[in-house]
């Protein structure tokens, strides 16, 4: 396997870890209509450990065009970035050059995102192993972890149009 290069830091897939995508929908209140959200982040299984797992992906994040820290970018404004979201058949598949993650989308999910035509997604740069696939997750342990000050300033934050094969 080759590490990706930089000239401040280099990265290996296997730091990464085991990229797993959450989401969830909620009202806007400015007009009532359902936004969907989408969280990315590690188990913090990565190769190396968590802190060098929370490194690399916040390498892999600004190699991509993403600014952890700051407000959203609109992918849509910006047709160079590299993140993509395809949305088919109850499924979301998040593409960037690092990595790809699916997520099973729930119909709730679906239709905000369907309404909307893009999806708010934040990609934690911190690990969140208690997150795994099969695990249940409720309400509340999410937003003790998506709504945390300290995750939300270390993530990056990125508005991305929804496409489809149709």
């Amino acid at each position: 396997m080759t590490s990706p290069q930089s000239a401040t830091s280099t990265f290996t897939q296997a730091q990464l870890g085991t990229i797993t995508l959450i989401g969830w929908s909620g009202e806007h209140p400015a007009d009532g209509h359902d936004v969907a959200f989408l969280l990315v982040y590690s188990l913090g299984d990565g190769s190396e450990g968590r802190a060098d797992g929370e490194t690399a992906m916040r390498t892999a994040l600004e190699r991509c065009g993403l600014t952890v820290g700051s407000g959203p970018v609109y992918a849509a404004e910006n047709p160079g970035l590299p993140v993509k979201l395809l949305v088919q058949a109850g499924q979301a598949v998040l593409t960037l050059p690092h990595f790809t993650a699916q997520y099973p989308a729930p119909p709730e999910w679906l239709a905000a995102a369907d309404h909307r035509g893009e999806v708010h997604t934040m990609f934690a740069t911190r690990p969140w192993p208690q997150g795994a696939p099969g695990r249940p997750v409720s309400e509340e342990l999410l937003r003790s972890f998506a709504a945390a000050p300290e995750i939300i300033t270390t993530s990056a934050h990125c508005v991305v149009p929804v496409r489809s094969l149709g």
